[in-house]
């Protein structure tokens, strides 16, 4: 199997909606100072689709934290800035190159062929990460006109296994990249968990070399913000209407720049992003106690992707709901589990607890 096969839809918790889980980082609310931030942003008229102080204030930002160069362009959704972000890259007989577990080649419903009219090309990736060494097995038929082309190699950070690549890997691969004719696009819906992990500053991926990359707010304690962050130049010429033509433009920009002038502001991004790493963390600890529970993927983010019995899994799932990411042959599953800014101590004390009383006869059962 290349790639990971998504369970259902975790069930409806029985307290209305309310309660937390480990679902998704999705799942969570919205932070007080985001919210806050939006509520001073609802003050009487302002200019619309962007023109605003308080979208000028978000960018200035984006350029304080990723370089005085880069192109900011607000977006409602991650799905959304992958496709204008791809968009401007290549033409439509080109090809984006992917980890067969990439979320624009899995998850996005084939908006990104639908739209760019090109193709992706998915790598299989046991730790989620492209290598050079991986995308030139790829690079065949360059100028044949019966061939899609090769232009782009898009990686994610942190990856859809919860792993990360170092700046060094990134680096690596973009110089390499760049050498055989190819950009880089960087899926960053969870740049700012793997920016925490890695000690690194946000600027740290453009200066690695990463052309264009997505920047997720909405995992990180927003309501719905993300962007899209171009370093390549003249880009500001025709992302902007790549955006609208991708229904990207939100006419009260403000109410989404304000999220991230929240974020962006005094490092709670990477407050955010720590704290839900550390959840996860705990988290992992806990269940490697668990004698039915095998962590499958290194724990570098805010994911624990474990190994453990079906019957266990659906005995948890009825009391704190998650997806099942991959089905094994056998009697067991894997899952994951995703941790958020508004994760607490006793949520993973509980859930550990709950998986552990879940699996105590199911070790038999098997």
């Amino acid at each position: 199997m290349t790639g990971p096969a998504r369970g259902a839809t975790p069930p409806s918790l029985s307290d209305g909606g309310f309660r937390r889980t480990f679902a998704s980082d999705n799942f969570a609310g919205v932070h007080p100072e985001v919210l806050d931030a939006v509520a001073r942003a609802n003050m009487g008229h302002a200019t619309s689709y962007g023109d605003d102080p308080v979208t000028a204030q978000a960018v200035d930002l984006f350029r304080a934290r990723f370089g005085a160069t880069a192109q900011v362009f607000l977006t409602f959704n991650g799905t959304g800035a992958n496709v204008v972000g791809l968009s401007s890259m290549l033409r439509p007989w080109e090809a984006v190159v992917c980890s067969a577990n990439s979320h624009i080649y899995v998850d996005e419903c084939a908006a990104p062929e639908r739209f760019l009219g090109g193709k992706l090309v998915p790598i299989s990736t046991p730790d989620g990460k492209l290598t050079r060494e991986l995308v030139e097995v790829v690079l065949v038929g360059i100028g044949d006109e019966h061939r899609v082309q090769p232009r782009v190699v898009s990686i994610t950070e942190s990856t859809e296994l919860g792993t990360c690549y170092t700046i060094d890997e990134i680096a690596s691969l973009t110089d390499w990249s760049h050498g055989h004719g190819l950009l880089v696009h960087l899926d960053g819906a969870r740049l700012s968990n793997a920016a925490a992990s890695l000690d690194s500053d946000l600027d740290a991926f453009g200066a690695a070399g990463v052309d264009v990359l997505s920047y997720g707010g909405t995992k990180n304690g927003a309501m719905a913000a993300e962007a899209v962050v171009s370093f390549l130049p003249d880009a500001a010429d025709h992302l902007r209407y790549i955006r609208k033509q991708s229904m990207q433009l939100a006419s009260k920009m403000r109410f989404v720049a304000a999220q991230f002038v929240a974020l962006l502001s005094d490092d709670l991004w990477r407050q955010n992003a720590t704290y839900a790493n550390t959840m996860a963390r705990r988290l992992a600890e806990g269940v490697r106690a668990v004698p039915e529970v095998e962590i499958v993927h290194p724990v570098e983010a805010n994911g624990v992707f474990a190994s453990l019995p079906r019957s266990a899994i659906q005995a948890v799932q009825r009391e704190f709901p998650f997806y099942v990411w991959q089905s094994e042959k056998g009697p067991r599953d894997i899952v994951r589990w995703m941790t958020s800014f508004d994760t607490t101590t006793d949520d993973v004390d509980d859930f550990v607890s709950a998986i552990a009383r879940a699996t105590s006869g199911a070790g038999a059962a098997v």
